[in-house]
């Protein structure tokens, strides 16, 4: 057999770029944003096979700025993956920056808006860990309906933690016919450690799908206390053609009453199998001195004229994926 039949290298991208319209109490400002629903990114992933079932693996996947062509994270060309890994029966190890096993699919798998766009108040409200670099993964295999990942992150040389370990991510989920449960767990260590917790159901009954996740944090910087739960539901009006609802309450856990909830709608159209429409709209109400914001995966979100400000806003975008 020819060898070159055995390997492939893909090039691989996504831009996404939408028109937001924010009102974050003050007055309303328009702006163009880069990914709001999937981060705009191009990527170079490479599989060879070398026998029995096992394949040598490697991603290596630059976030950028689809309004400006800028980095992602300035002077890091491969902010969003960069490792090589192995893949076998038993499951599939990787070794390098990767995204956090709390981040995609399984964040995106827990609301209606696939945890993206300002609609999706679980993304808003709630603080996970989306990278780690120096991490070793292992995802397994599913397993009459379960899965698990697992990632370990070394400590940086430059980071003055001494235990070794940079943090730890654990995923759980079930899955049988329509139905589907998941939990995930993250404890990071050393400046801005994070504990997060992560988890939900959904059903799908013919054309509407129905989720309800949980998520709760402590630590960030600036520090994240608080915990939550999100309630939302998408409708397929047809192949192509999807619309959403949603709601999440976020309660603040520090003391101050800073809660806030965010009532959220959305569609989305298929214009291709490559290119997606999509539109969403927010309207999230801070109490006390809250200063929660609408913003996107990728978006950093307008910070409220004042504490306590209600934000509000509509986002008109589209993403083609090659």
């Amino acid at each position: 057999m020819d060898a070159r039949a055995q390997s492939s290298v893909t090039l691989y991208g996504a831009l996404d770029t939408s028109i937001e319209i924010t009102n974050p109490g003050a007055g309303y400002v328009a702006r163009m944003d880069s990914g709001a629903y999937r981060g705009s990114r191009v990527g170079l992933r490479g599989a060879e096979d070398i026998g029995n079932g096992v394949q040598i693996l490697f991603d290596l996947e630059n976030g950028f700025g689809s309004t400006d062509g800028t980095y992602a994270v300035s002077n890091t060309i491969f902010n969003r993956q960069a490792w090589i890994g192995m893949s076998t029966p038993y499951g599939t190890l990787r070794v390098g920056r990767q995204y956090s096993p709390i981040y995609i699919p399984f964040k995106g798998g827990l609301d209606a808006f696939g945890a993206g766009t300002i609609a999706s108040g679980l993304n808003n409200l709630s603080k996970i860990t989306p990278y780690e670099s120096n991490a070793i993964t292992y995802l397994s295999p599913e397993f009459h309906g379960f899965s698990t990942t697992v990632m370990a992150s070394l400590r940086d040389a430059s980071d003055d933690d001494g235990n070794g370990l940079a943090g730890s991510i654990e995923t759980f989920a079930y899955r049988h016919g329509p139905f589907r449960i998941s939990y995930a767990h993250q404890q990071t260590h050393g400046d801005g450690a994070l504990r997060a917790n992560l988890g939900g159901v959904s059903y799908a009954y013919g054309p509407v799908t129905g989720f309800v996740s949980f998520f709760n944090g402590d630590g960030g910087s600036p520090r994240y206390h608080n915990d939550g739960v999100s309630v939302s539901a998408r409708y397929a009006v047809s192949a192509r053609f999807r619309a959403s609802l949603g709601y999440t309450y976020m309660r603040d856990r520090s003391g101050g009453d800073n809660n806030a909830d965010q009532f959220s709608a959305a569609c989305e159209y298929d214009l291709s199998k490559r290119v997606l429409l999509y539109a969403s709209a927010g309207w999230l109400r801070n109490r006390g001195q809250g200063e929660m914001t609408l913003r996107g995966v990728n978006v950093t979100g307008l910070t409220p004229s004042w504490p306590g400000a209600t934000v509000r806003g509509v986002q008109l975008g589209m993403i083609d994926r090659f």
